[in-house]
């Protein structure tokens, strides 16, 4: 790990079971090794350096999930006290490692929505707070990834990666400007009852889920954030959706092949290659992005395979 920065440079490896799958070489760009367990070490970090650089003293999060266990990461890293308010319905497990992370943990509400609003009302002028996904610094440190598969020397004709808010997709987008790699076809996954972004491509224009009634909680965002929609029309995306039963199956799969625990919402971009959707039989090298996720553990995938 630089000094400069808080996330590691991830292994980027080849992987023959699921090149098998789509008759292509496909690259593992191993996000679930971060520190945090997950790509969010990218955004969350950079940004939190900034603000903290700006004279911010506290960081806030709203994210029970990976963004806010992310956040208190970095806050441990730079050595700033970090509040992360959370709904009720948030697990005992995701508590407790944002606690192991010296975090404050505030409970507060029935939904996100609510904790966000309560997140608000804990701001003062010395406070940042950290949108889960919606937020230009966040996308520009998301955007490294990107630098990392250039400086490799790999150039892919697709990228697979799994939106929930669209934070990925676009740090991604700006590390393919940078890049100058225009013509990258950029293939992304959701799930059943979490596709908001598929919706909104779908209809040109944002669309808001009235719940979210998938297992892959962390694509959870009812509305992505407008700079997704932009990039869908600005860049060559083509969004999927699978069930449920899917990407916990593709987990399961990737625990076997590769014996790394993600959750299901990076299960839902692990399923489109393991499908072997038609759109990635027209690429040669195939970067799939394991963005990861702490919030699952192998018996509770084996768990959740019962129930959908």
């Amino acid at each position: 790990m630089k000094v400069d920065q808080l996330h590691l440079e991830t292994p980027l490896i080849e992987s023959l079971a699921l090149g098998r799958r789509v008759s292509q070489r496909v690259w593992l760009k191993m996000e679930a090794l971060q520190p945090c367990g997950s790509f969010k070490a990218r955004g969350m970090g950079f940004a939190c350096q900034r603000y903290v650089r700006y004279g911010r003293r506290r960081l806030v999060s709203s994210s029970g999930g990976n963004a806010g266990l992310a956040v208190a990461y970095a806050g441990r890293q730079l050595g700033v006290p970090v509040t992360v308010v959370v709904p009720q319905s948030t697990s005992e497990r995701a508590r407790q490692l944002l606690r192991d992370e010296a975090a404050e943990v505030v409970v507060f509400g029935q939904s996100w929505q609510e904790a966000h609003e309560h997140a608000q009302t804990l701001l003062d002028a010395d406070t940042a707070y950290l949108h889960p996904f919606d937020d230009p610094l966040i996308w520009e440190g998301h955007a490294s990834l990107i630098s990392e598969i250039l400086a490799s020397g790999l150039e892919p004709e697709a990228i697979v990666l799994s939106v929930g808010g669209g934070g990925l997709l676009c740090g991604v987008a700006i590390g393919l400007q940078k890049a100058g790699w225009s013509n990258v076809t950029i293939v992304t996954a959701e799930t059943t009852g979490a596709d908001s972004f598929y919706q909104t491509v779908r209809a040109g224009e944002l669309v808001e889920l009235e719940r979210i009634s998938s297992v892959a909680t962390s694509l959870g965002a009812k509305k992505v954030a407008k700079q997704a929609l932009e990039v869908s029309r600005r860049l060559k995306v083509v969004p999927y959706v699978v069930t449920d039963r899917e990407a916990v199956d593709a987990c399961l799969l990737f625990a076997d092949d590769h014996r790394v625990v993600v959750e299901p919402a990076c299960g839902a971009a692990l399923a489109l290659v393991y499908k072997g959707v038609e759109v990635l039989r027209e690429a040669r090298n195939i970067l799939l992005i394991v963005c990861g996720g702490s919030g699952v553990s192998y018996d509770e995938l084996r768990e959740l395979r019962k129930a959908v």
